[in-house]
C-alpha cells in the first residue's frame, strides 16, 4: 500500500474541499448583500486602502505615559441643517381669494398695505353626472323627427365618459391602485359602487378600442434603427391548474430616438417571442447577456450592441471578496462614464471623433486589464472570475458601442421604463390570465412613452379615448405620445 499516494490525495481533496468553502463563502456574502445590503451601485471603494485597520497590532503600540500626559482629541462637529426654507407654491394654480378686515371700523383710516398669506387647500376629485338632453322636433309635413346626434363615446353604451376610464387606467398602472381597491375608494368618497365585473369589462374594452394604436406603436417603435431590448417576469395565474401561476414575461423594447416604447408578452423567455417581434428588423439591436439574444447575432442587417452597466454590475457584486481588482475594474468604467457624459455635450458632428480619440483609448485599456486578470490566478467561479468571464464574453458587442455617436453604452434607458412594471407587480402580485397580461403590456407601452415625452397620462388618455372613434386607421399615429392630439 502507497501511503505517500494515499497521503497526496487526502490533501488535494482537502485543498479541494478549502477552496470550495471560500467559494461558498463568496457566494453567502453575495446573498446577503441582496438580501440585507444596499442596492446602491458605487464606483469605487469609500474607504481609503492605505488606512489601517482598527484592530491591526500598529493601533495597539501606545506609549501609556503619553497618553496620560496628553491626549489629543479630533472630531468632526455636526452642524444642523439648514431648513430649506418654505416650499413655493406653484404658480399655475387656480387662486381663491379671501378678503379678511379688521373688525374694528376702519371709517377714516387710510389703507397702507397688506400683508398676504398663500396656503394650499386639497378640493376632492368629484364624479359628476353627466346629463346629455337632446330635444326631439317633428317636422312640419309629418316626414319624421329631428333630433341631435349623440357624440362618439369610447364606449358607446358605458356610462363611463373617457374622464372616468382614464382616471381608473392610470390609478391602476401609474398609481399601482388594483381595481379592488378603487372600487372601495369609489364606495367610500363618492357613497358609488361599481361591481368588479363592469370596471373589468370597461378595461377590456378600452383596450380592444386602443388595440389598433398600440399596433401603430409597435410599427413606429421597430422602425427605429436602434433598439434597446431586455425582458421582466410577470405572474399569470394558470387557468389548467387552479391557484397555481405561470411565470411569463414582458418583453420591453426601446427606440431612443423616437423615445417610443413597446411591451410584448410571452409566456416564455425564450427566443420564440422577439424573433417574431423582430423579424423585419434592420439596425442596432442593444442587450445584456441573456443567451437568446446572441442569435440575432447572425442575422443579416442587426448589428448586436452590449450594455456597459451588466459589466459593471457584476464587478460590483466582487467587490466584497476582490475589492482592490473590483475597484481597478470600476475606476476603469467610471472613466468611460465620464468621457460618454463629456461627448453629449459636444455638438453632434464632434460626437463620433470625441469617441475615437478620447473613449476608444479608455476601453483598449480596460481591456487590456481584463486580459492581464484573466491570467491570474482568480478562480473562475469566484465573484471576480465571473466578472471577468462576463466582460471577456461580452467584448466583441461591448466594444461595437463605439461604432456610431448615437448608441448608449449602457441599456439603463430600457431599464428605466421596466421600473414602473416592478412597482405594479409588488401591488396586484400577478395578471388574471395570458391575455390580461398583453393588456398590461399595451398600457405600459403607452404609458411609459408618455414618460419619456413628459407627457400626462391621464390628459394623453382622455384626449385619446375622446379622439379615437372617428380617427381614420391611417390617421392613428398622430394620436400616440408626444404627438398633437
Amino acid at each position: 500500500m502507497d501511503f505517500n499516494a494515499i497521503l497526496a490525495a487526502k490533501d488535494e481533496r482537502i485543498a479541494q474541499l478549502e477552496k470550495n468553502l471560500v467559494l461558498l463563502e463568496q457566494e453567502l456574502q453575495q446573498l446577503k448583500k441582496l438580501i440585507f445590503g444596499s442596492q446602491r451601485e458605487r464606483f469605487i471603494s469609500e474607504a481609503n486602502s492605505n488606512q489601517l485597520s482598527l484592530f491591526e497590532p500598529e493601533s495597539f503600540a501606545v506609549d501609556i505615559e503619553t497618553v496620560a500626559d496628553k491626549q489629543h482629541i479630533e472630531y468632526d462637529r455636526k452642524t444642523p441643517k439648514k431648513h430649506p426654507g418654505r416650499t413655493e407654491l406653484p404658480e399655475h394654480l387656480p387662486v381663491e381669494e379671501v378678503l379678511i378686515e379688521p373688525e374694528e371700523d376702519t371709517t377714516g383710516m387710510k389703507r397702507i398695505g397688506e400683508e398676504i398669506t398663500e396656503t394650499l387647500e386639497y378640493t376632492p376629485a368629484s364624479l359628476i353626472k353627466k346629463r346629455t338632453i337632446r330635444p326631439k322636433y317633428a317636422k312640419p309635413d309629418g316626414e319624421g323627427v329631428v333630433i341631435g346626434k349623440l357624440p362618439s363615446r369610447p364606449i358607446p353604451k358605458a356610462i363611463a365618459e373617457a374622464s372616468l376610464l382614464s382616471h381608473i387606467a392610470v390609478s391602476k398602472f401609474i398609481d399601482h391602485m388594483p381595481f379592488y381597491r378603487q372600487i372601495q375608494r369609489f364606495k367610500r368618497e363618492y357613497h358609488w359602487e361599481v361591481s368588479d365585473s363592469t370596471i373589468n369589462e370597461w378595461f377590456v374594452a378600452v383596450c380592444t378600442l386602443l388595440h389598433p394604436l398600440y399596433e401603430a406603436l409597435q410599427r413606429k417603435v421597430l422602425s427605429s434603427g436602434y433598439l434597446q431590448v431586455d425582458e421582466s417576469p410577470i405572474k399569470v395565474l394558470d387557468q389548467d391548474k387552479p391557484g397555481s401561476t405561470h411565470q411569463g414575461y414582458q418583453w420591453v423594447y426601446y427606440a431612443p430616438g423616437s423615445k417610443m416604447v413597446f411591451f410584448n408578452y410571452r409566456k416564455g423567455r425564450g427566443q420564440h417571442g422577439p424573433k417574431e417581434i423582430l423579424k423585419d428588423y434592420q439596425g442596432i439591436l442593444q442587450t445584456d447577456g441573456w443567451q437568446v439574444y446572441d442569435k440575432f447575432a447572425e442575422v443579416p442587417g442587426i448589428t448586436l450592441v452590449g450594455c456597459l452597466a451588466h459589466a459593471r454590475r457584476k464587478f460590483h457584486e466582487a467587490k466584497d471578496s476582490h475589492p482592490t481588482k473590483s475597484d481597478q475594474a470600476l475606476a476603469l468604467i467610471q472613466q468611460i462614464y465620464a468621457a460618454d457624459r463629456e461627448q453629449k455635450a459636444r455638438p453632434a458632428e464632434e460626437r463620433k471623433q470625441y469617441r475615437e480619440e478620447k473613449m476608444r483609448p479608455l476601453f483598449d485599456e480596460l481591456r487590456s486589464w481584463i486580459d492581464a486578470e484573466l491570467q491570474s490566478a482568480i478562480e473562475p467561479k469566484s465573484p471576480l472570475g465571473k466578472a471577468l468571464g462576463y466582460a471577456n464574453q461580452q467584448w466583441p458587442k461591448l466594444i461595437r458601442i463605439l461604432e456610431n455617436q448615437n448608441t448608449e453604452v449602457d441599456n439603463n434607458l430600457i431599464e428605466n421604463k421596466i421600473r414602473p412594471l416592478a412597482l405594479g407587480r409588488k401591488n396586484y402580485l400577478f395578471a388574471g390570465s395570458h391575455d390580461a397580461a398583453q393588456r398590461i403590456a399595451m398600457m405600459y407601452s403607452f404609458f411609459g412613452s408618455c414618460k419619456a415625452h413628459d407627457v400626462n397620462p391621464y390628459e394623453w388618455l382622455k384626449a385619446t379615448l375622446e379622439q379615437i372613434p372617428d380617427t381614420k386607421l391611417s390617421e392613428l399615429e398622430r394620436l400616440l405620445p408626444g404627438n398633437e392630439v
